[in-house]
C-alpha cells in the first residue's frame, strides 16, 4: 500500500460563494465520501502552510495579489461575472496556493508517495494577472514553480483532466519545455480555448498538448487519449507529476457534457500513477479543481484516490450507470491531436 496524504483545512470551507456552483458543500461532500469507504483515516493528515505573497508572486502579479486581497478586506465583491471574493477569500487562496506547495514539499522530501489537497478556490483558470472561471490564485502553477525554485524540480509533468481546459495553466509554462502540459477537455466550453493546434511557443513549442474531446464522449475516449498520447509522452521523464483533478467531465455534473463515469476517472488515475511509478518513484501532488455535482463527488474523488493509495476499496458509481461507448467520430480530435504532437513526440 502507497503512503498518501491528504492537504485539508477549515479555511477552505469560509471561501464563501453563496449559492455559486464552486461553494463549501463541495469538499464537505468529499469528506463525507472519503469517510463512507473509509479511506481518509488511512491517508496521511497533512496540514497546509499558507503560501507567502513572494510565494504566490513566482506566478501572479503584485497588483493582481493586492486587488484580490483588497477586494477581501472591503467585504469581498466579484472579479468577474463568475468569479466571487468574499471577506475570507484571501486567506483561503493563500492556503489553497499553501496547500498544494505543502504537498509538493512533502512528496519530494519523501513524506509520503502522493497527496490529494482537498483545496478550494480552485486554480487552473487563473492568469498572472486576472482571475477567472471560479479561480483566484493558480495552486498548480504556483506548487510547480516552487518545486523547479526550491528543489531543483528540472522536468514537470501536469496532467489536466478538468472538463474545462486550464488556460491560466497553459499560459504560465507554454513557451517553458521544463513543464509538460496535457489536458483532455470537452471542446467549445469555457473558457474556449486549448485547441490541438496549440502546442507551445519557441523553447516550450511541442510541451503543451491539447486533446479537446466531444461531447459525450464518455470514458472511452479519455481512455483512448490517455493510452495513445499520454503514455507515450512519459518519454519527457517527469521528475514530478501534478494533476489538476476536476471531476466535472462526470455524466451528472451540470456544468459540461462529457459523460464520464466513475469507472473512468479511475482508468485515468491507473495510467497517470503507472507512469509515476516508472519514471518519477510515484510522486504525484493532485490538486482539486472543478466538479459540481455533490452526490458525486465524494464517490469520485474516492474512486481515484483508491488507486494513488491502494487501498483496495470497492467505489460504487452514483445514479445512472450506463455507459457510452465510443463512436467513430469521437475519434477525430485525438487523431488531430495525435497528427499534431507526432512533430515533437514518437506516438
Amino acid at each position: 500500500m502507497k503512503k498518501m496524504g491528504l492537504v485539508y483545512d477549515s479555511i477552505y470551507l469560509k471561501h464563501d460563494t453563496g449559492s455559486h456552483p464552486e461553494n463549501f458543500l463541495r469538499l464537505e461532500h468529499i469528506l463525507q465520501g472519503l469517510d463512507y469507504y473509509g479511506i481518509r483515516d488511512r491517508m496521511v493528515k497533512i496540514v497546509p502552510q499558507k503560501a507567502s505573497v513572494e510565494q504566490v508572486a513566482l506566478f501572479h502579479g503584485p497588483a493582481y495579489i493586492e486587488k484580490v486581497a483588497r477586494l477581501a478586506l472591503e467585504g469581498g465583491g466579484d472579479l468577474d461575472a463568475d468569479t466571487v471574493v468574499s471577506s475570507q477569500s484571501y486567506e483561503a487562496a493563500l492556503m489553497a496556493a499553501g496547500g498544494v506547495i505543502t504537498a509538493v514539499d512533502s512528496v519530494i522530501q519523501g513524506a509520503v508517495d502522493s497527496v490529494f489537497a482537498l483545496v478550494r478556490p480552485p486554480g487552473h483558470h487563473a492568469r498572472a494577472n486576472k482571475g477567472m472561471g471560479f479561480c483566484l490564485f493558480n495552486n498548480v502553477v504556483i506548487g510547480a514553480k516552487h518545486a523547479m525554485k526550491v528543489h531543483g524540480i528540472e522536468r514537470i509533468l501536469i496532467v489536466d483532466w478538468d472538463v474545462h481546459h486550464g488556460n491560466g495553466t497553459a499560459e504560465a509554462f507554454y513557451d517553458n519545455p521544463s513543464v509538460l502540459y496535457f489536458s483532455t477537455h470537452q471542446n467549445g466550453i469555457f473558457p474556449n480555448t486549448g485547441w490541438a493546434s496549440e502546442t507551445g511557443s519557441g523553447a516550450g513549442d511541442g510541451y503543451t498538448i491539447n486533446v479537446p474531446l466531444y461531447s459525450w464522449s464518455g470514458d472511452s475516449s479519455q481512455y483512448i487519449a490517455f493510452t495513445q498520447i499520454l503514455k507515450p509522452i512519459a518519454q519527457f521523464k517527469p521528475q514530478l507529476i501534478m494533476v489538476s483533478a476536476g471531476f466535472d467531465a462526470h455524466h451528472a455534473d451540470p456544468l459540461a457534457g462529457l459523460e464520464m463515469t466513475c469507472r473512468g476517472f479511475v482508468q485515468m488515475a491507473e495510467i497517470v500513477k503507472r507512469i509515476a511509478d516508472v519514471e518519477c518513484g510515484g510522486k504525484i501532488v493532485l490538486a482539486l479543481e472543478g466538479g459540481y455535482n455533490l452526490e458525486v463527488l465524494g464517490h469520485a474523488v474516492s474512486s481515484v484516490v483508491n488507486v494513488f493509495g491502494e487501498y483496495g476499496v470497492e467505489v460504487t458509481e452514483p445514479g445512472d450507470t450506463k455507459l457510452r461507448f465510443e463512436k467513430p467520430m469521437m475519434r477525430i480530435p485525438i487523431d488531430e491531436a495525435i497528427k499534431m504532437q507526432r512533430k515533437y513526440w514518437k506516438l
